[in-house]
């Protein structure tokens, strides 16, 4: 997500070509940042809406970078599959939404049988079985933390023990701000101070300085948005205390830049710069939401497990 070519080739690129691409980011960000917050904010159905808007075009451009690659993955049960996850977890948390990706790896062995061509047949399968858990389940989790008071529920009442029922309205923006965050701390460090390289096979642009500024940049974020919260929300943010808070968006931040370098890997293995062309200034869905697809999953799990330990103490 975080683009830090910025830093890495910040000799072969002119400054007003740089200016520019930044200016195609904050239009971006200008349109789309509403969108996702009105849909944090309404939650429910709105955001299973939103959320399985972004699975099924990351998914195509994800299948995009299996077909650059030779593989023919079976497009229409990837999309279903994938597609369905958010609400099926909207309506019964994670169980339904595993059963479908069991019986959706099932289809799609039964169907490569079905099909006249069966050379790649091993890419196939697993490209496209992967499409709909790298995309759909991981992003399903952005569903699974807004609802989190009922999850929480769901594991027993003595988690959900005071937990404010739009808690999970809090949990998804403090997840994206502090991956936001970190992901305008990498530019901007990276591109003043960057000089050793992170993972120089991988993303040759990204520094260890731009790293290192993604995770103050999201720790800072993380304690600004506690506080906000805090102040307009009272009764959301209180879950958990402010050390917590500060460690948690540092994990965040790790775990956004690896989601960035996850993205990366695959798409230098498919020879391609961007996932794709939807969004000016970032390149493709996937492009956008690389570093979210594993920090909201972290935080949700995270934060069961301290409040499902936080329950067992007490009790």
């Amino acid at each position: 997500m975080n683009r830090e070519a910025e830093s890495g080739a910040p000799r072969a690129v002119s400054s007003a070509a740089m200016q520019h691409n930044l200016n195609l980011r904050l239009l971006t960000a200008a349109v789309l940042i509403p969108i996702v917050c009105w849909a944090i904010w309404q939650g429910g159905l709105a955001l299973v809406v939103v959320v399985t808007a972004i699975t099924l075009i990351g998914v195509d451009e994800f299948y995009r970078l299996i077909e650059a690659k030779g593989a023919a993955p079976l497009r229409s049960f990837g999309y279903a599959a994938a597609g369905a996850l958010p609400l099926l977890v909207h309506i019964g948390g994670h169980y339904p939404a595993t059963v479908l990706l069991s019986a959706a790896l099932l289809c799609l062995l039964v169907a490569q049988l079905g099909k006249a061509q069966i050379s790649e047949s091993l890419a196939s399968i697993s490209g496209a079985f992967f499409g709909i858990f790298y995309v759909g389940w991981l992003l399903s989790h952005a569903v699974a933390l807004r609802d989190f008071h009922e999850v929480a529920v769901r594991w027993g009442e003595t988690v959900a023990a005071g937990l404010h029922p739009q808690v999970g309205g809090y949990y998804l923006f403090f997840a994206i701000a502090v991956v936001v965050g970190g992901d305008a701390g990498a530019y901007f460090v990276g591109r003043a101070y960057g000089r050793r390289k992170l993972a120089p096979q991988v993303s040759p642009g990204k520094t260890v300085e731009g790293a290192l500024g993604a995770v103050l940049a999201g720790a800072l974020v993380g304690l600004g948005c506690k506080l906000a919260f805090l102040i307009w929300a009272p009764g959301l943010a209180e879950r958990p205390g402010w050390f917590l808070t500060l460690l948690l968006a540092m994990l965040l931040s790790v775990a956004g830049i690896l989601g960035d370098l996850v993205e990366s890997l695959l798409k230098r293995d498919a020879r391609v710069k961007d996932s794709g062309s939807l969004l000016p200034g970032t390149g493709g869905v996937l492009d956008r939401i690389d570093s979210s697809l594993i920090a909201i999953p972290v935080l949700h799990h995270l934060l069961l497990l301290w409040f499902y330990a936080q329950a067992r103490a007490g009790g």
